[in-house]
């Protein structure tokens, strides 16, 4: 997922066109890889730098700031970050012989596992900044114009949600009608196959009047669904008022009574985390949507606890069984990995047994990346990259044959959906339905941000074709 990002073949052509900015107003260019929290940090980043006098732009080649927010979970994102860094490079170059400055930073989870070794691989990067310090980018970014280069990468003793500015209301409503809010970070789980928690640090839960604050800023902008992020946001358990402990169901609560919020998700989630109190709010809210994405990784227990996820199979089913008893219209989503070392066919075919007995609305399947540092990358019989190819092949079919087969059983029936944005094509708007498909409808129905009720009339690859009802 990008934010503020133009495509490879784009960037050349965005330096040679390229406006040259006013010293009083810089601009700033963010790429950002990889998953929702991401997509968050680099708007929270974006806040930080206007408040170091910095214009966000879609153009790279206007930028006097170059951020890239990466992503460490698999090898193929982390090469990607130094590929790009080397066409960035070049841009950085030319600008410097035209008398102008471009200053490139890289941030995230690549920075954070690579610190220094970036610079070293890329001498024109000039700052390296982490998840968790990326408040201090205008203090870092004095010190790059006074001719530093920074790796920034320690934990933050601070916290850094409250030395982040708040975004401007009309920032908050260029941004859409749908939102992401952090809300937890980090991981404790130490899967077998993940970076997360040597990148992003422990499990840390931001406080109930800090989130409470921060969402009734997006609502009064005119956000109308919000979405709780975090590496395992059901463990997420923020003090409450009078000093308690809440748990994520509680949260939800709380934040439904909130006015015009209309709409509520989270992501993402682990098995082992979902207690009483969060089915029952998916039970009990009509403002959290019916729709879920529980991660399980594999369909067999061997794999399962080779990768240290400490529940079985038929734990995550059962856990199902009981979510569905409390919401029966609920649509899941999960992850897989393909190939973990000593996977066999049997197990293959175990995580196939799964998909079916589960039948997923949407799902997420990668063949296995081994990530320095964590114990996966140590383990004995890796499988070969053909057999990942094959076997991410026959899951990936599976899963779209699911997919397809939930938008079809929607055809003719009424739903509610959120007009988002204008469509691609002319005299149509985008929707979002309860079940996070895109819902394509006249641009007539209805106005920007409003919830309406449609008639599902076709489907497309990942998309539902709709008439008002």
């Amino acid at each position: 997922m990008e934010l503020n990002t133009i495509e490879r073949d784009d960037i050349e052509s965005a330096a040679e066109s390229a406006v040259v900015p006013s010293a009083a107003s810089r601009k700033v260019f963010v790429k950002t890889y990889g998953c929702q929290m991401n997509v968050y940090d680099s708007q929270r980043m974006t806040d930080a730098l206007a408040a170091d006098g910095y214009v966000a732009t879609d153009a790279i080649g206007e930028a006097d700031l170059v951020l890239l927010n990466t992503c460490h979970i698999r090898e193929k994102a982390a090469e990607k970050v130094y590929s790009e860094l080397g066409r960035i490079r070049e841009m950085k170059a030319e600008r410097a012989q035209a008398g102008r400055e471009m200053l490139i930073g890289v941030a995230g989870c690549v920075a954070q596992a690579e610190g220094a070794e970036i610079i070293r691989r890329s001498p024109a990067v000039d700052l390296v900044i982490g998840p968790q310090t990326y408040h201090r980018l205008p203090d870092v970014l004095a010190r790059v114009r006074g001719g530093e280069k920074i790796v920034e990468t320690d934990y933050a003793i601070e916290d850094k949600f409250e030395h982040l500015p708040q975004p401007k209301r009309a920032e908050i409503i260029r941004r859409g009608v749908t939102a992401f809010l952090t809300v937890q970070e980090g991981c404790d789980k130490f899967c077998t196959f993940c970076v997360v928690p040597y990148t992003r640090g422990s499990e840390v839960s931001r406080p109930v009047a800090q989130i409470v604050a921060e969402a009734k800023r997006l609502a009064q902008a005119g956000v109308r669904e919000v979405t709780l992020l975090g590496q395992n946001v059901n463990a997420w358990h923020g003090e409450g008022e009078n000093g308690e402990e809440w748990g994520l169901g509680r949260l939800l609560f709380r934040l439904a009574e909130i006015p015009g919020l209309a709409r509520l998700r989270y992501t993402t989630s682990h098995p082992r985390d979902m207690d009483d109190e969060l089915i029952a709010a998916h039970r009990d809210l009509p403002t959290l949507m019916p729709y879920l994405h529980l991660p399980v990784q594999s369909g067999s227990d061997r794999i399962l606890k080779a990768m240290n996820r400490r529940h079985t199979a038929k734990d995550y089913l059962t856990l199902l069984d009981r979510i569905r008893a409390a919401r029966s219209d609920i649509a899941l989503s999960g992850d897989f990995i393909v190939g973990f070392p000593g996977e066999t066919d049997a197990d293959f075919e175990a995580t196939m047994d799964l998909v079916r007995q589960v039948n997923y609305a949407s799902a997420f399947s990668f063949k296995y990346s081994p990530r320095p540092g964590t114990p996966g990358a140590e383990m004995a019989d890796h499988v070969p990259e053909a057999v990942k190819d094959a076997r991410l092949q026959r899951l990936q079919a599976l899963l779209l044959k699911q997919q397809q087969d939930f938008g079809a059983s929607l055809v003719g029936s009424t739903i509610d959906t959120l007009i988002e944005k204008p469509g691609r094509q002319a005299g149509q708007k985008v929707g979002r339905s309860p079940w996070l498909q895109p819902v394509i409808v006249d641009e007539k129905s209805g106005e920007i941000g409003e919830i309406i009720q449609v008639r599902i009339t076709k489907t497309g690859y990942n998309s539902l074709f709709a008439e008002l009802a």
